[in-house]
């Protein structure tokens, strides 16, 4: 609540210098229309308030915390326990701007940031999943004919090593040239024995099993089908006591030294990726562990469900902590930075049809610039044009945020400033609304005015607010005449659009002083 009082604060102190603005705007304006020399309209004229201290000339005395209320002479202030601050002619700032005193910009905790150049690389941050690399997978086939009479493969997604075996074939059909030969080369007869061992060959018979054969003097049937690579074996085609041909695959293994990482581009950014940009990649449940690759290639198509297309990047994996199906997060970095104009973030209000950014001028006065904004590079935005490199702009993100939707208001009209100063202490409007909640308090009356009623008032709960001397708005002049100073009195009151707080009743407490 303490929050919003302050920011209600601040609403009111720039629309009271916009009114300030715009008095004197219209005042100067109209000076103009009628001759008048420089040293003239500079000199001090009769009916005018000086300050004795500085001797500059005094628009009017107003409570800062209540920049509404304005006074036309010095003295303390009915709201707070504290002296009314002069408002100078000679402060009012550019056009369509506004001054907020370093006192206010202290209490709001306004910060400042200097518009900067700064050399960046193009980077776009999406989401992946990894994937088998297809390009380094191998396949285990059997040649001849047999029957798979042992798997040392039992399921897909199991790791093997390369050579290890994965299945043991059973070929009756190496039986009869095996014995052939053999019986061969124990009748000694050398020139049939090398044609039946070509043929052998023909038949896909290893040498190192006519050799074992040779040396055992039996022939060898079985035939064991190993890993061409370390992996993940994806495929399993077969089962024990199946028969297999030549040509067909028996597994299908996957190497891990690297992976495919297949990143969704939002088709708005399709132009910003693109093959052989660097990359980093954090598994979205550790960011701490980096992973760092290339673009692949940028696969074509667009999908009609997601509106995006899909980038293969490649990651190093030779530790194997990737395993396929990973979500990650991905950063593409182009390779040559390049110099961009930059601000905070949180320094730009964005309203949806415009970006406006507050720039801090000399005097504490403060002004909305229209600007065009590029991408997001970490904390900070590009601005592409509205500002030059150098500005004091403000970046307090909690009062941007919390006072966006008055500015909306207020901006367009402090940039018009064409509305005339007010009297030093103009009537309330009817500001309450029936809609707002109402308050109650209770108090004894310290003054009286046709504007409204000052409250020496005990702590009202419901706003937090401690004990305290303040002044209530009346609905209307003439309203609770009967009040009278020093009675003790129960009032209502509720809070008005332009922050004001108004009475809506102001009853007397039995045996109250009168």
């Amino acid at each position: 609540m303490k929050s919003n009082i302050v920011m209600k604060a601040l609403v009111l102190a720039l629309a009271g210098a916009g009114l300030a603005y715009g008095g004197y705007w219209a005042g100067m304006h109209q000076s103009t229309s009628q001759p008048a020399t420089p040293a003239a309209s500079a000199a001090p004229v009769a009916g005018d308030k000086i300050d004795p201290k500085t001797g500059r000339k005094v628009l009017y005395w107003h409570d800062p915390m209540v920049p509404g209320q304005k006074f036309d002479k010095p003295g303390k202030s009915p709201f707070m326990d504290m002296e009314l601050v002069p408002v100078y002619a000679d402060e009012a700032s550019a056009e369509g701007g506004v001054k907020v005193s370093p006192t206010v910009q202290q209490n709001l905790g306004v910060r400042f940031a200097t518009v900067r150049r700064a050399e960046t690389r193009d980077s776009l941050e999406v989401v992946g999943t990894t994937q088998f690399d297809e390009s380094l997978s191998e396949v285990v086939q059997s040649r001849v004919t047999g029957y798979i009479d042992r798997l040392y493969a039992r399921a897909p997604m199991q790791r093997i090593k390369r050579g290890e075996p994965v299945a043991s074939l059973f070929v009756p059909d190496w039986i009869g040239p095996q014995e052939e030969y053999l019986a061969l080369k124990r009748s000694g007869n050398d020139a049939l024995a090398a044609a039946t061992r070509q043929r052998m060959q023909a038949l896909s018979i290893p040498s190192g099993l006519v050799d074992q054969a040779e040396r055992t003097g039996k022939a060898q049937s079985q035939l064991t089908l190993t890993s061409p690579v370390t992996g993940v074996i994806t495929e399993l085609a077969v089962r024990e006591g199946a028969m297999v041909s030549p040509g067909v695959t028996v597994a299908k293994v996957a190497g891990l030294n690297k992976v495919w990482l297949v990143a969704e581009i939002p088709e708005a950014l399709a132009n910003s990726a693109r093959s052989g940009m660097l990359v980093e990649a954090a598994p979205s449940g550790d960011a701490n562990r980096k992973y760092t690759g290339k673009v692949r290639e940028i696969l074509p198509g667009v999908s009609t469900a997601t509106r995006t297309l899909q980038a293969r990047l490649e990651l190093d994996n030779r530790d194997g902590s990737l395993t396929p199906g990973m979500l990650m997060r991905v950063r593409l970095g182009a390779d040559k930075p390049v110099s961009r104009l930059l601000v905070p973030t949180e320094a730009v209000i964005v309203t949806g049809k415009r970006s406006v950014v507050i720039i801090a001028g000399e005097n504490n006065s403060m002004q909305p610039v229209t600007v065009t904004t590029g991408r997001d590079i970490g904390e900070d935005t590009e601005i592409l044009s509205g500002l030059a490199e150098g500005q004091k702009v403000i970046s307090s993100g909690q009062f941007l945020i919390d006072s966006e939707a008055s500015l909306k208001a207020a901006l367009p009209k402090l940039a018009e400033a064409t509305q005339a100063q007010g009297q030093a202490r103009p009537g309330p409007e009817p500001t309450s609304t029936s809609t707002a909640p109402v308050y109650h308090g209770v108090g004894k009356v310290e003054k009286v005015s046709p504007q409204g009623i000052t409250f020496s008032h005990k702590p009202i709960p419901e706003l937090q607010w401690p004990a305290m001397t303040m002044e209530f708005v009346k609905p209307r002049p003439d309203a609770f005449s009967e009040t009278k100073v020093g009675q003790d009195v129960e009032f209502s009151f509720k809070e008005g659009k332009d922050g004001s707080y108004v009475l809506e009743t102001v009853t007397p407490v039995d045996g109250g002083k009168k």
